[in-house]
């Protein structure tokens, strides 16, 4: 009974990370424009990421949810930095792009910490987790932070597998779709671009019109 736990935080996490993110985006990334295995150090490091978001809504439940209500500059402030980053990439030089720095010029080619930056930097992502925590403990069962060591080790052990799994397929598609596509690496840029771009008016769109 004690691994339902676990199975609940498999499934609830796979079925979070399932929509096109930016954690999404940047494997896709990073595995066409470099390799899988750089990929999977996002993937490690993002899951820990939506660990400690999905801790974040457990502890501060309706807190977290008041914030985000009352403070909508902070959605629009991720959202404008969506569209200029999309924007950036769409219109980036192809052949600048293929420079490359040692990883000592940059934090960002670190893949362990843009990992887990980008999974923190999600606020979607700690609505999803109140809503979740929502449906468990009024559908399943009782879930806290005052809950039983193991059962929110069990837990929070089955978001972060689910979480990476899911990183991990995403990255397995994207060595599918470079194999039959062989110059996909001149276009990601503008694929990536075009995605952040579109996520970004979706949050505009949903904070001001829906």
């Amino acid at each position: 009974m004690i691994l339902l736990f676990l199975f609940i935080g498999f499934v609830t996490a796979l079925v979070g990370a399932l929509p096109l993110g930016t954690s999404n985006i940047a494997i896709i990334n990073t595995t066409l424009k470099q390799n899988a295995k750089q990929a999977f150090k996002m993937a490690t490091t993002a899951g820990i990421g939506e660990v400690i978001l999905a801790y974040y809504a457990l502890h501060y439940n309706m807190m977290v949810n008041d914030f985000f209500s009352t403070n909508q500059w902070l959605q629009v402030l991720i959202a404008l930095l969506l569209l200029a980053i999309g924007s950036i990439l769409f219109f980036r030089n192809n052949k600048a792009s293929k420079k490359t720095l040692s990883p000592k010029h940059n934090l960002w080619h670190s893949k362990y910490a843009s990992g887990l930056l980008l999974a923190l930097l999600n606020p979607p992502v700690l609505v999803y987790w109140l809503l979740i925590y929502g449906i468990i403990n009024s559908k399943v069962t009782m879930l806290s932070v005052a809950s039983p060591l193991e059962i929110l080790i069990l837990f929070f052990g089955g978001v972060y597998i689910g979480k990476v799994f899911t990183l991990y397929l995403y990255s397995r598609f994207s060595l599918i779709i470079q194999t039959k596509f062989h110059n996909i690496n001149t276009k990601i840029n503008k694929i990536t671009g075009t995605l952040l771009f579109s996520i970004g008016i979706l949050q505009v769109v949903k904070l001001y019109f829906i």
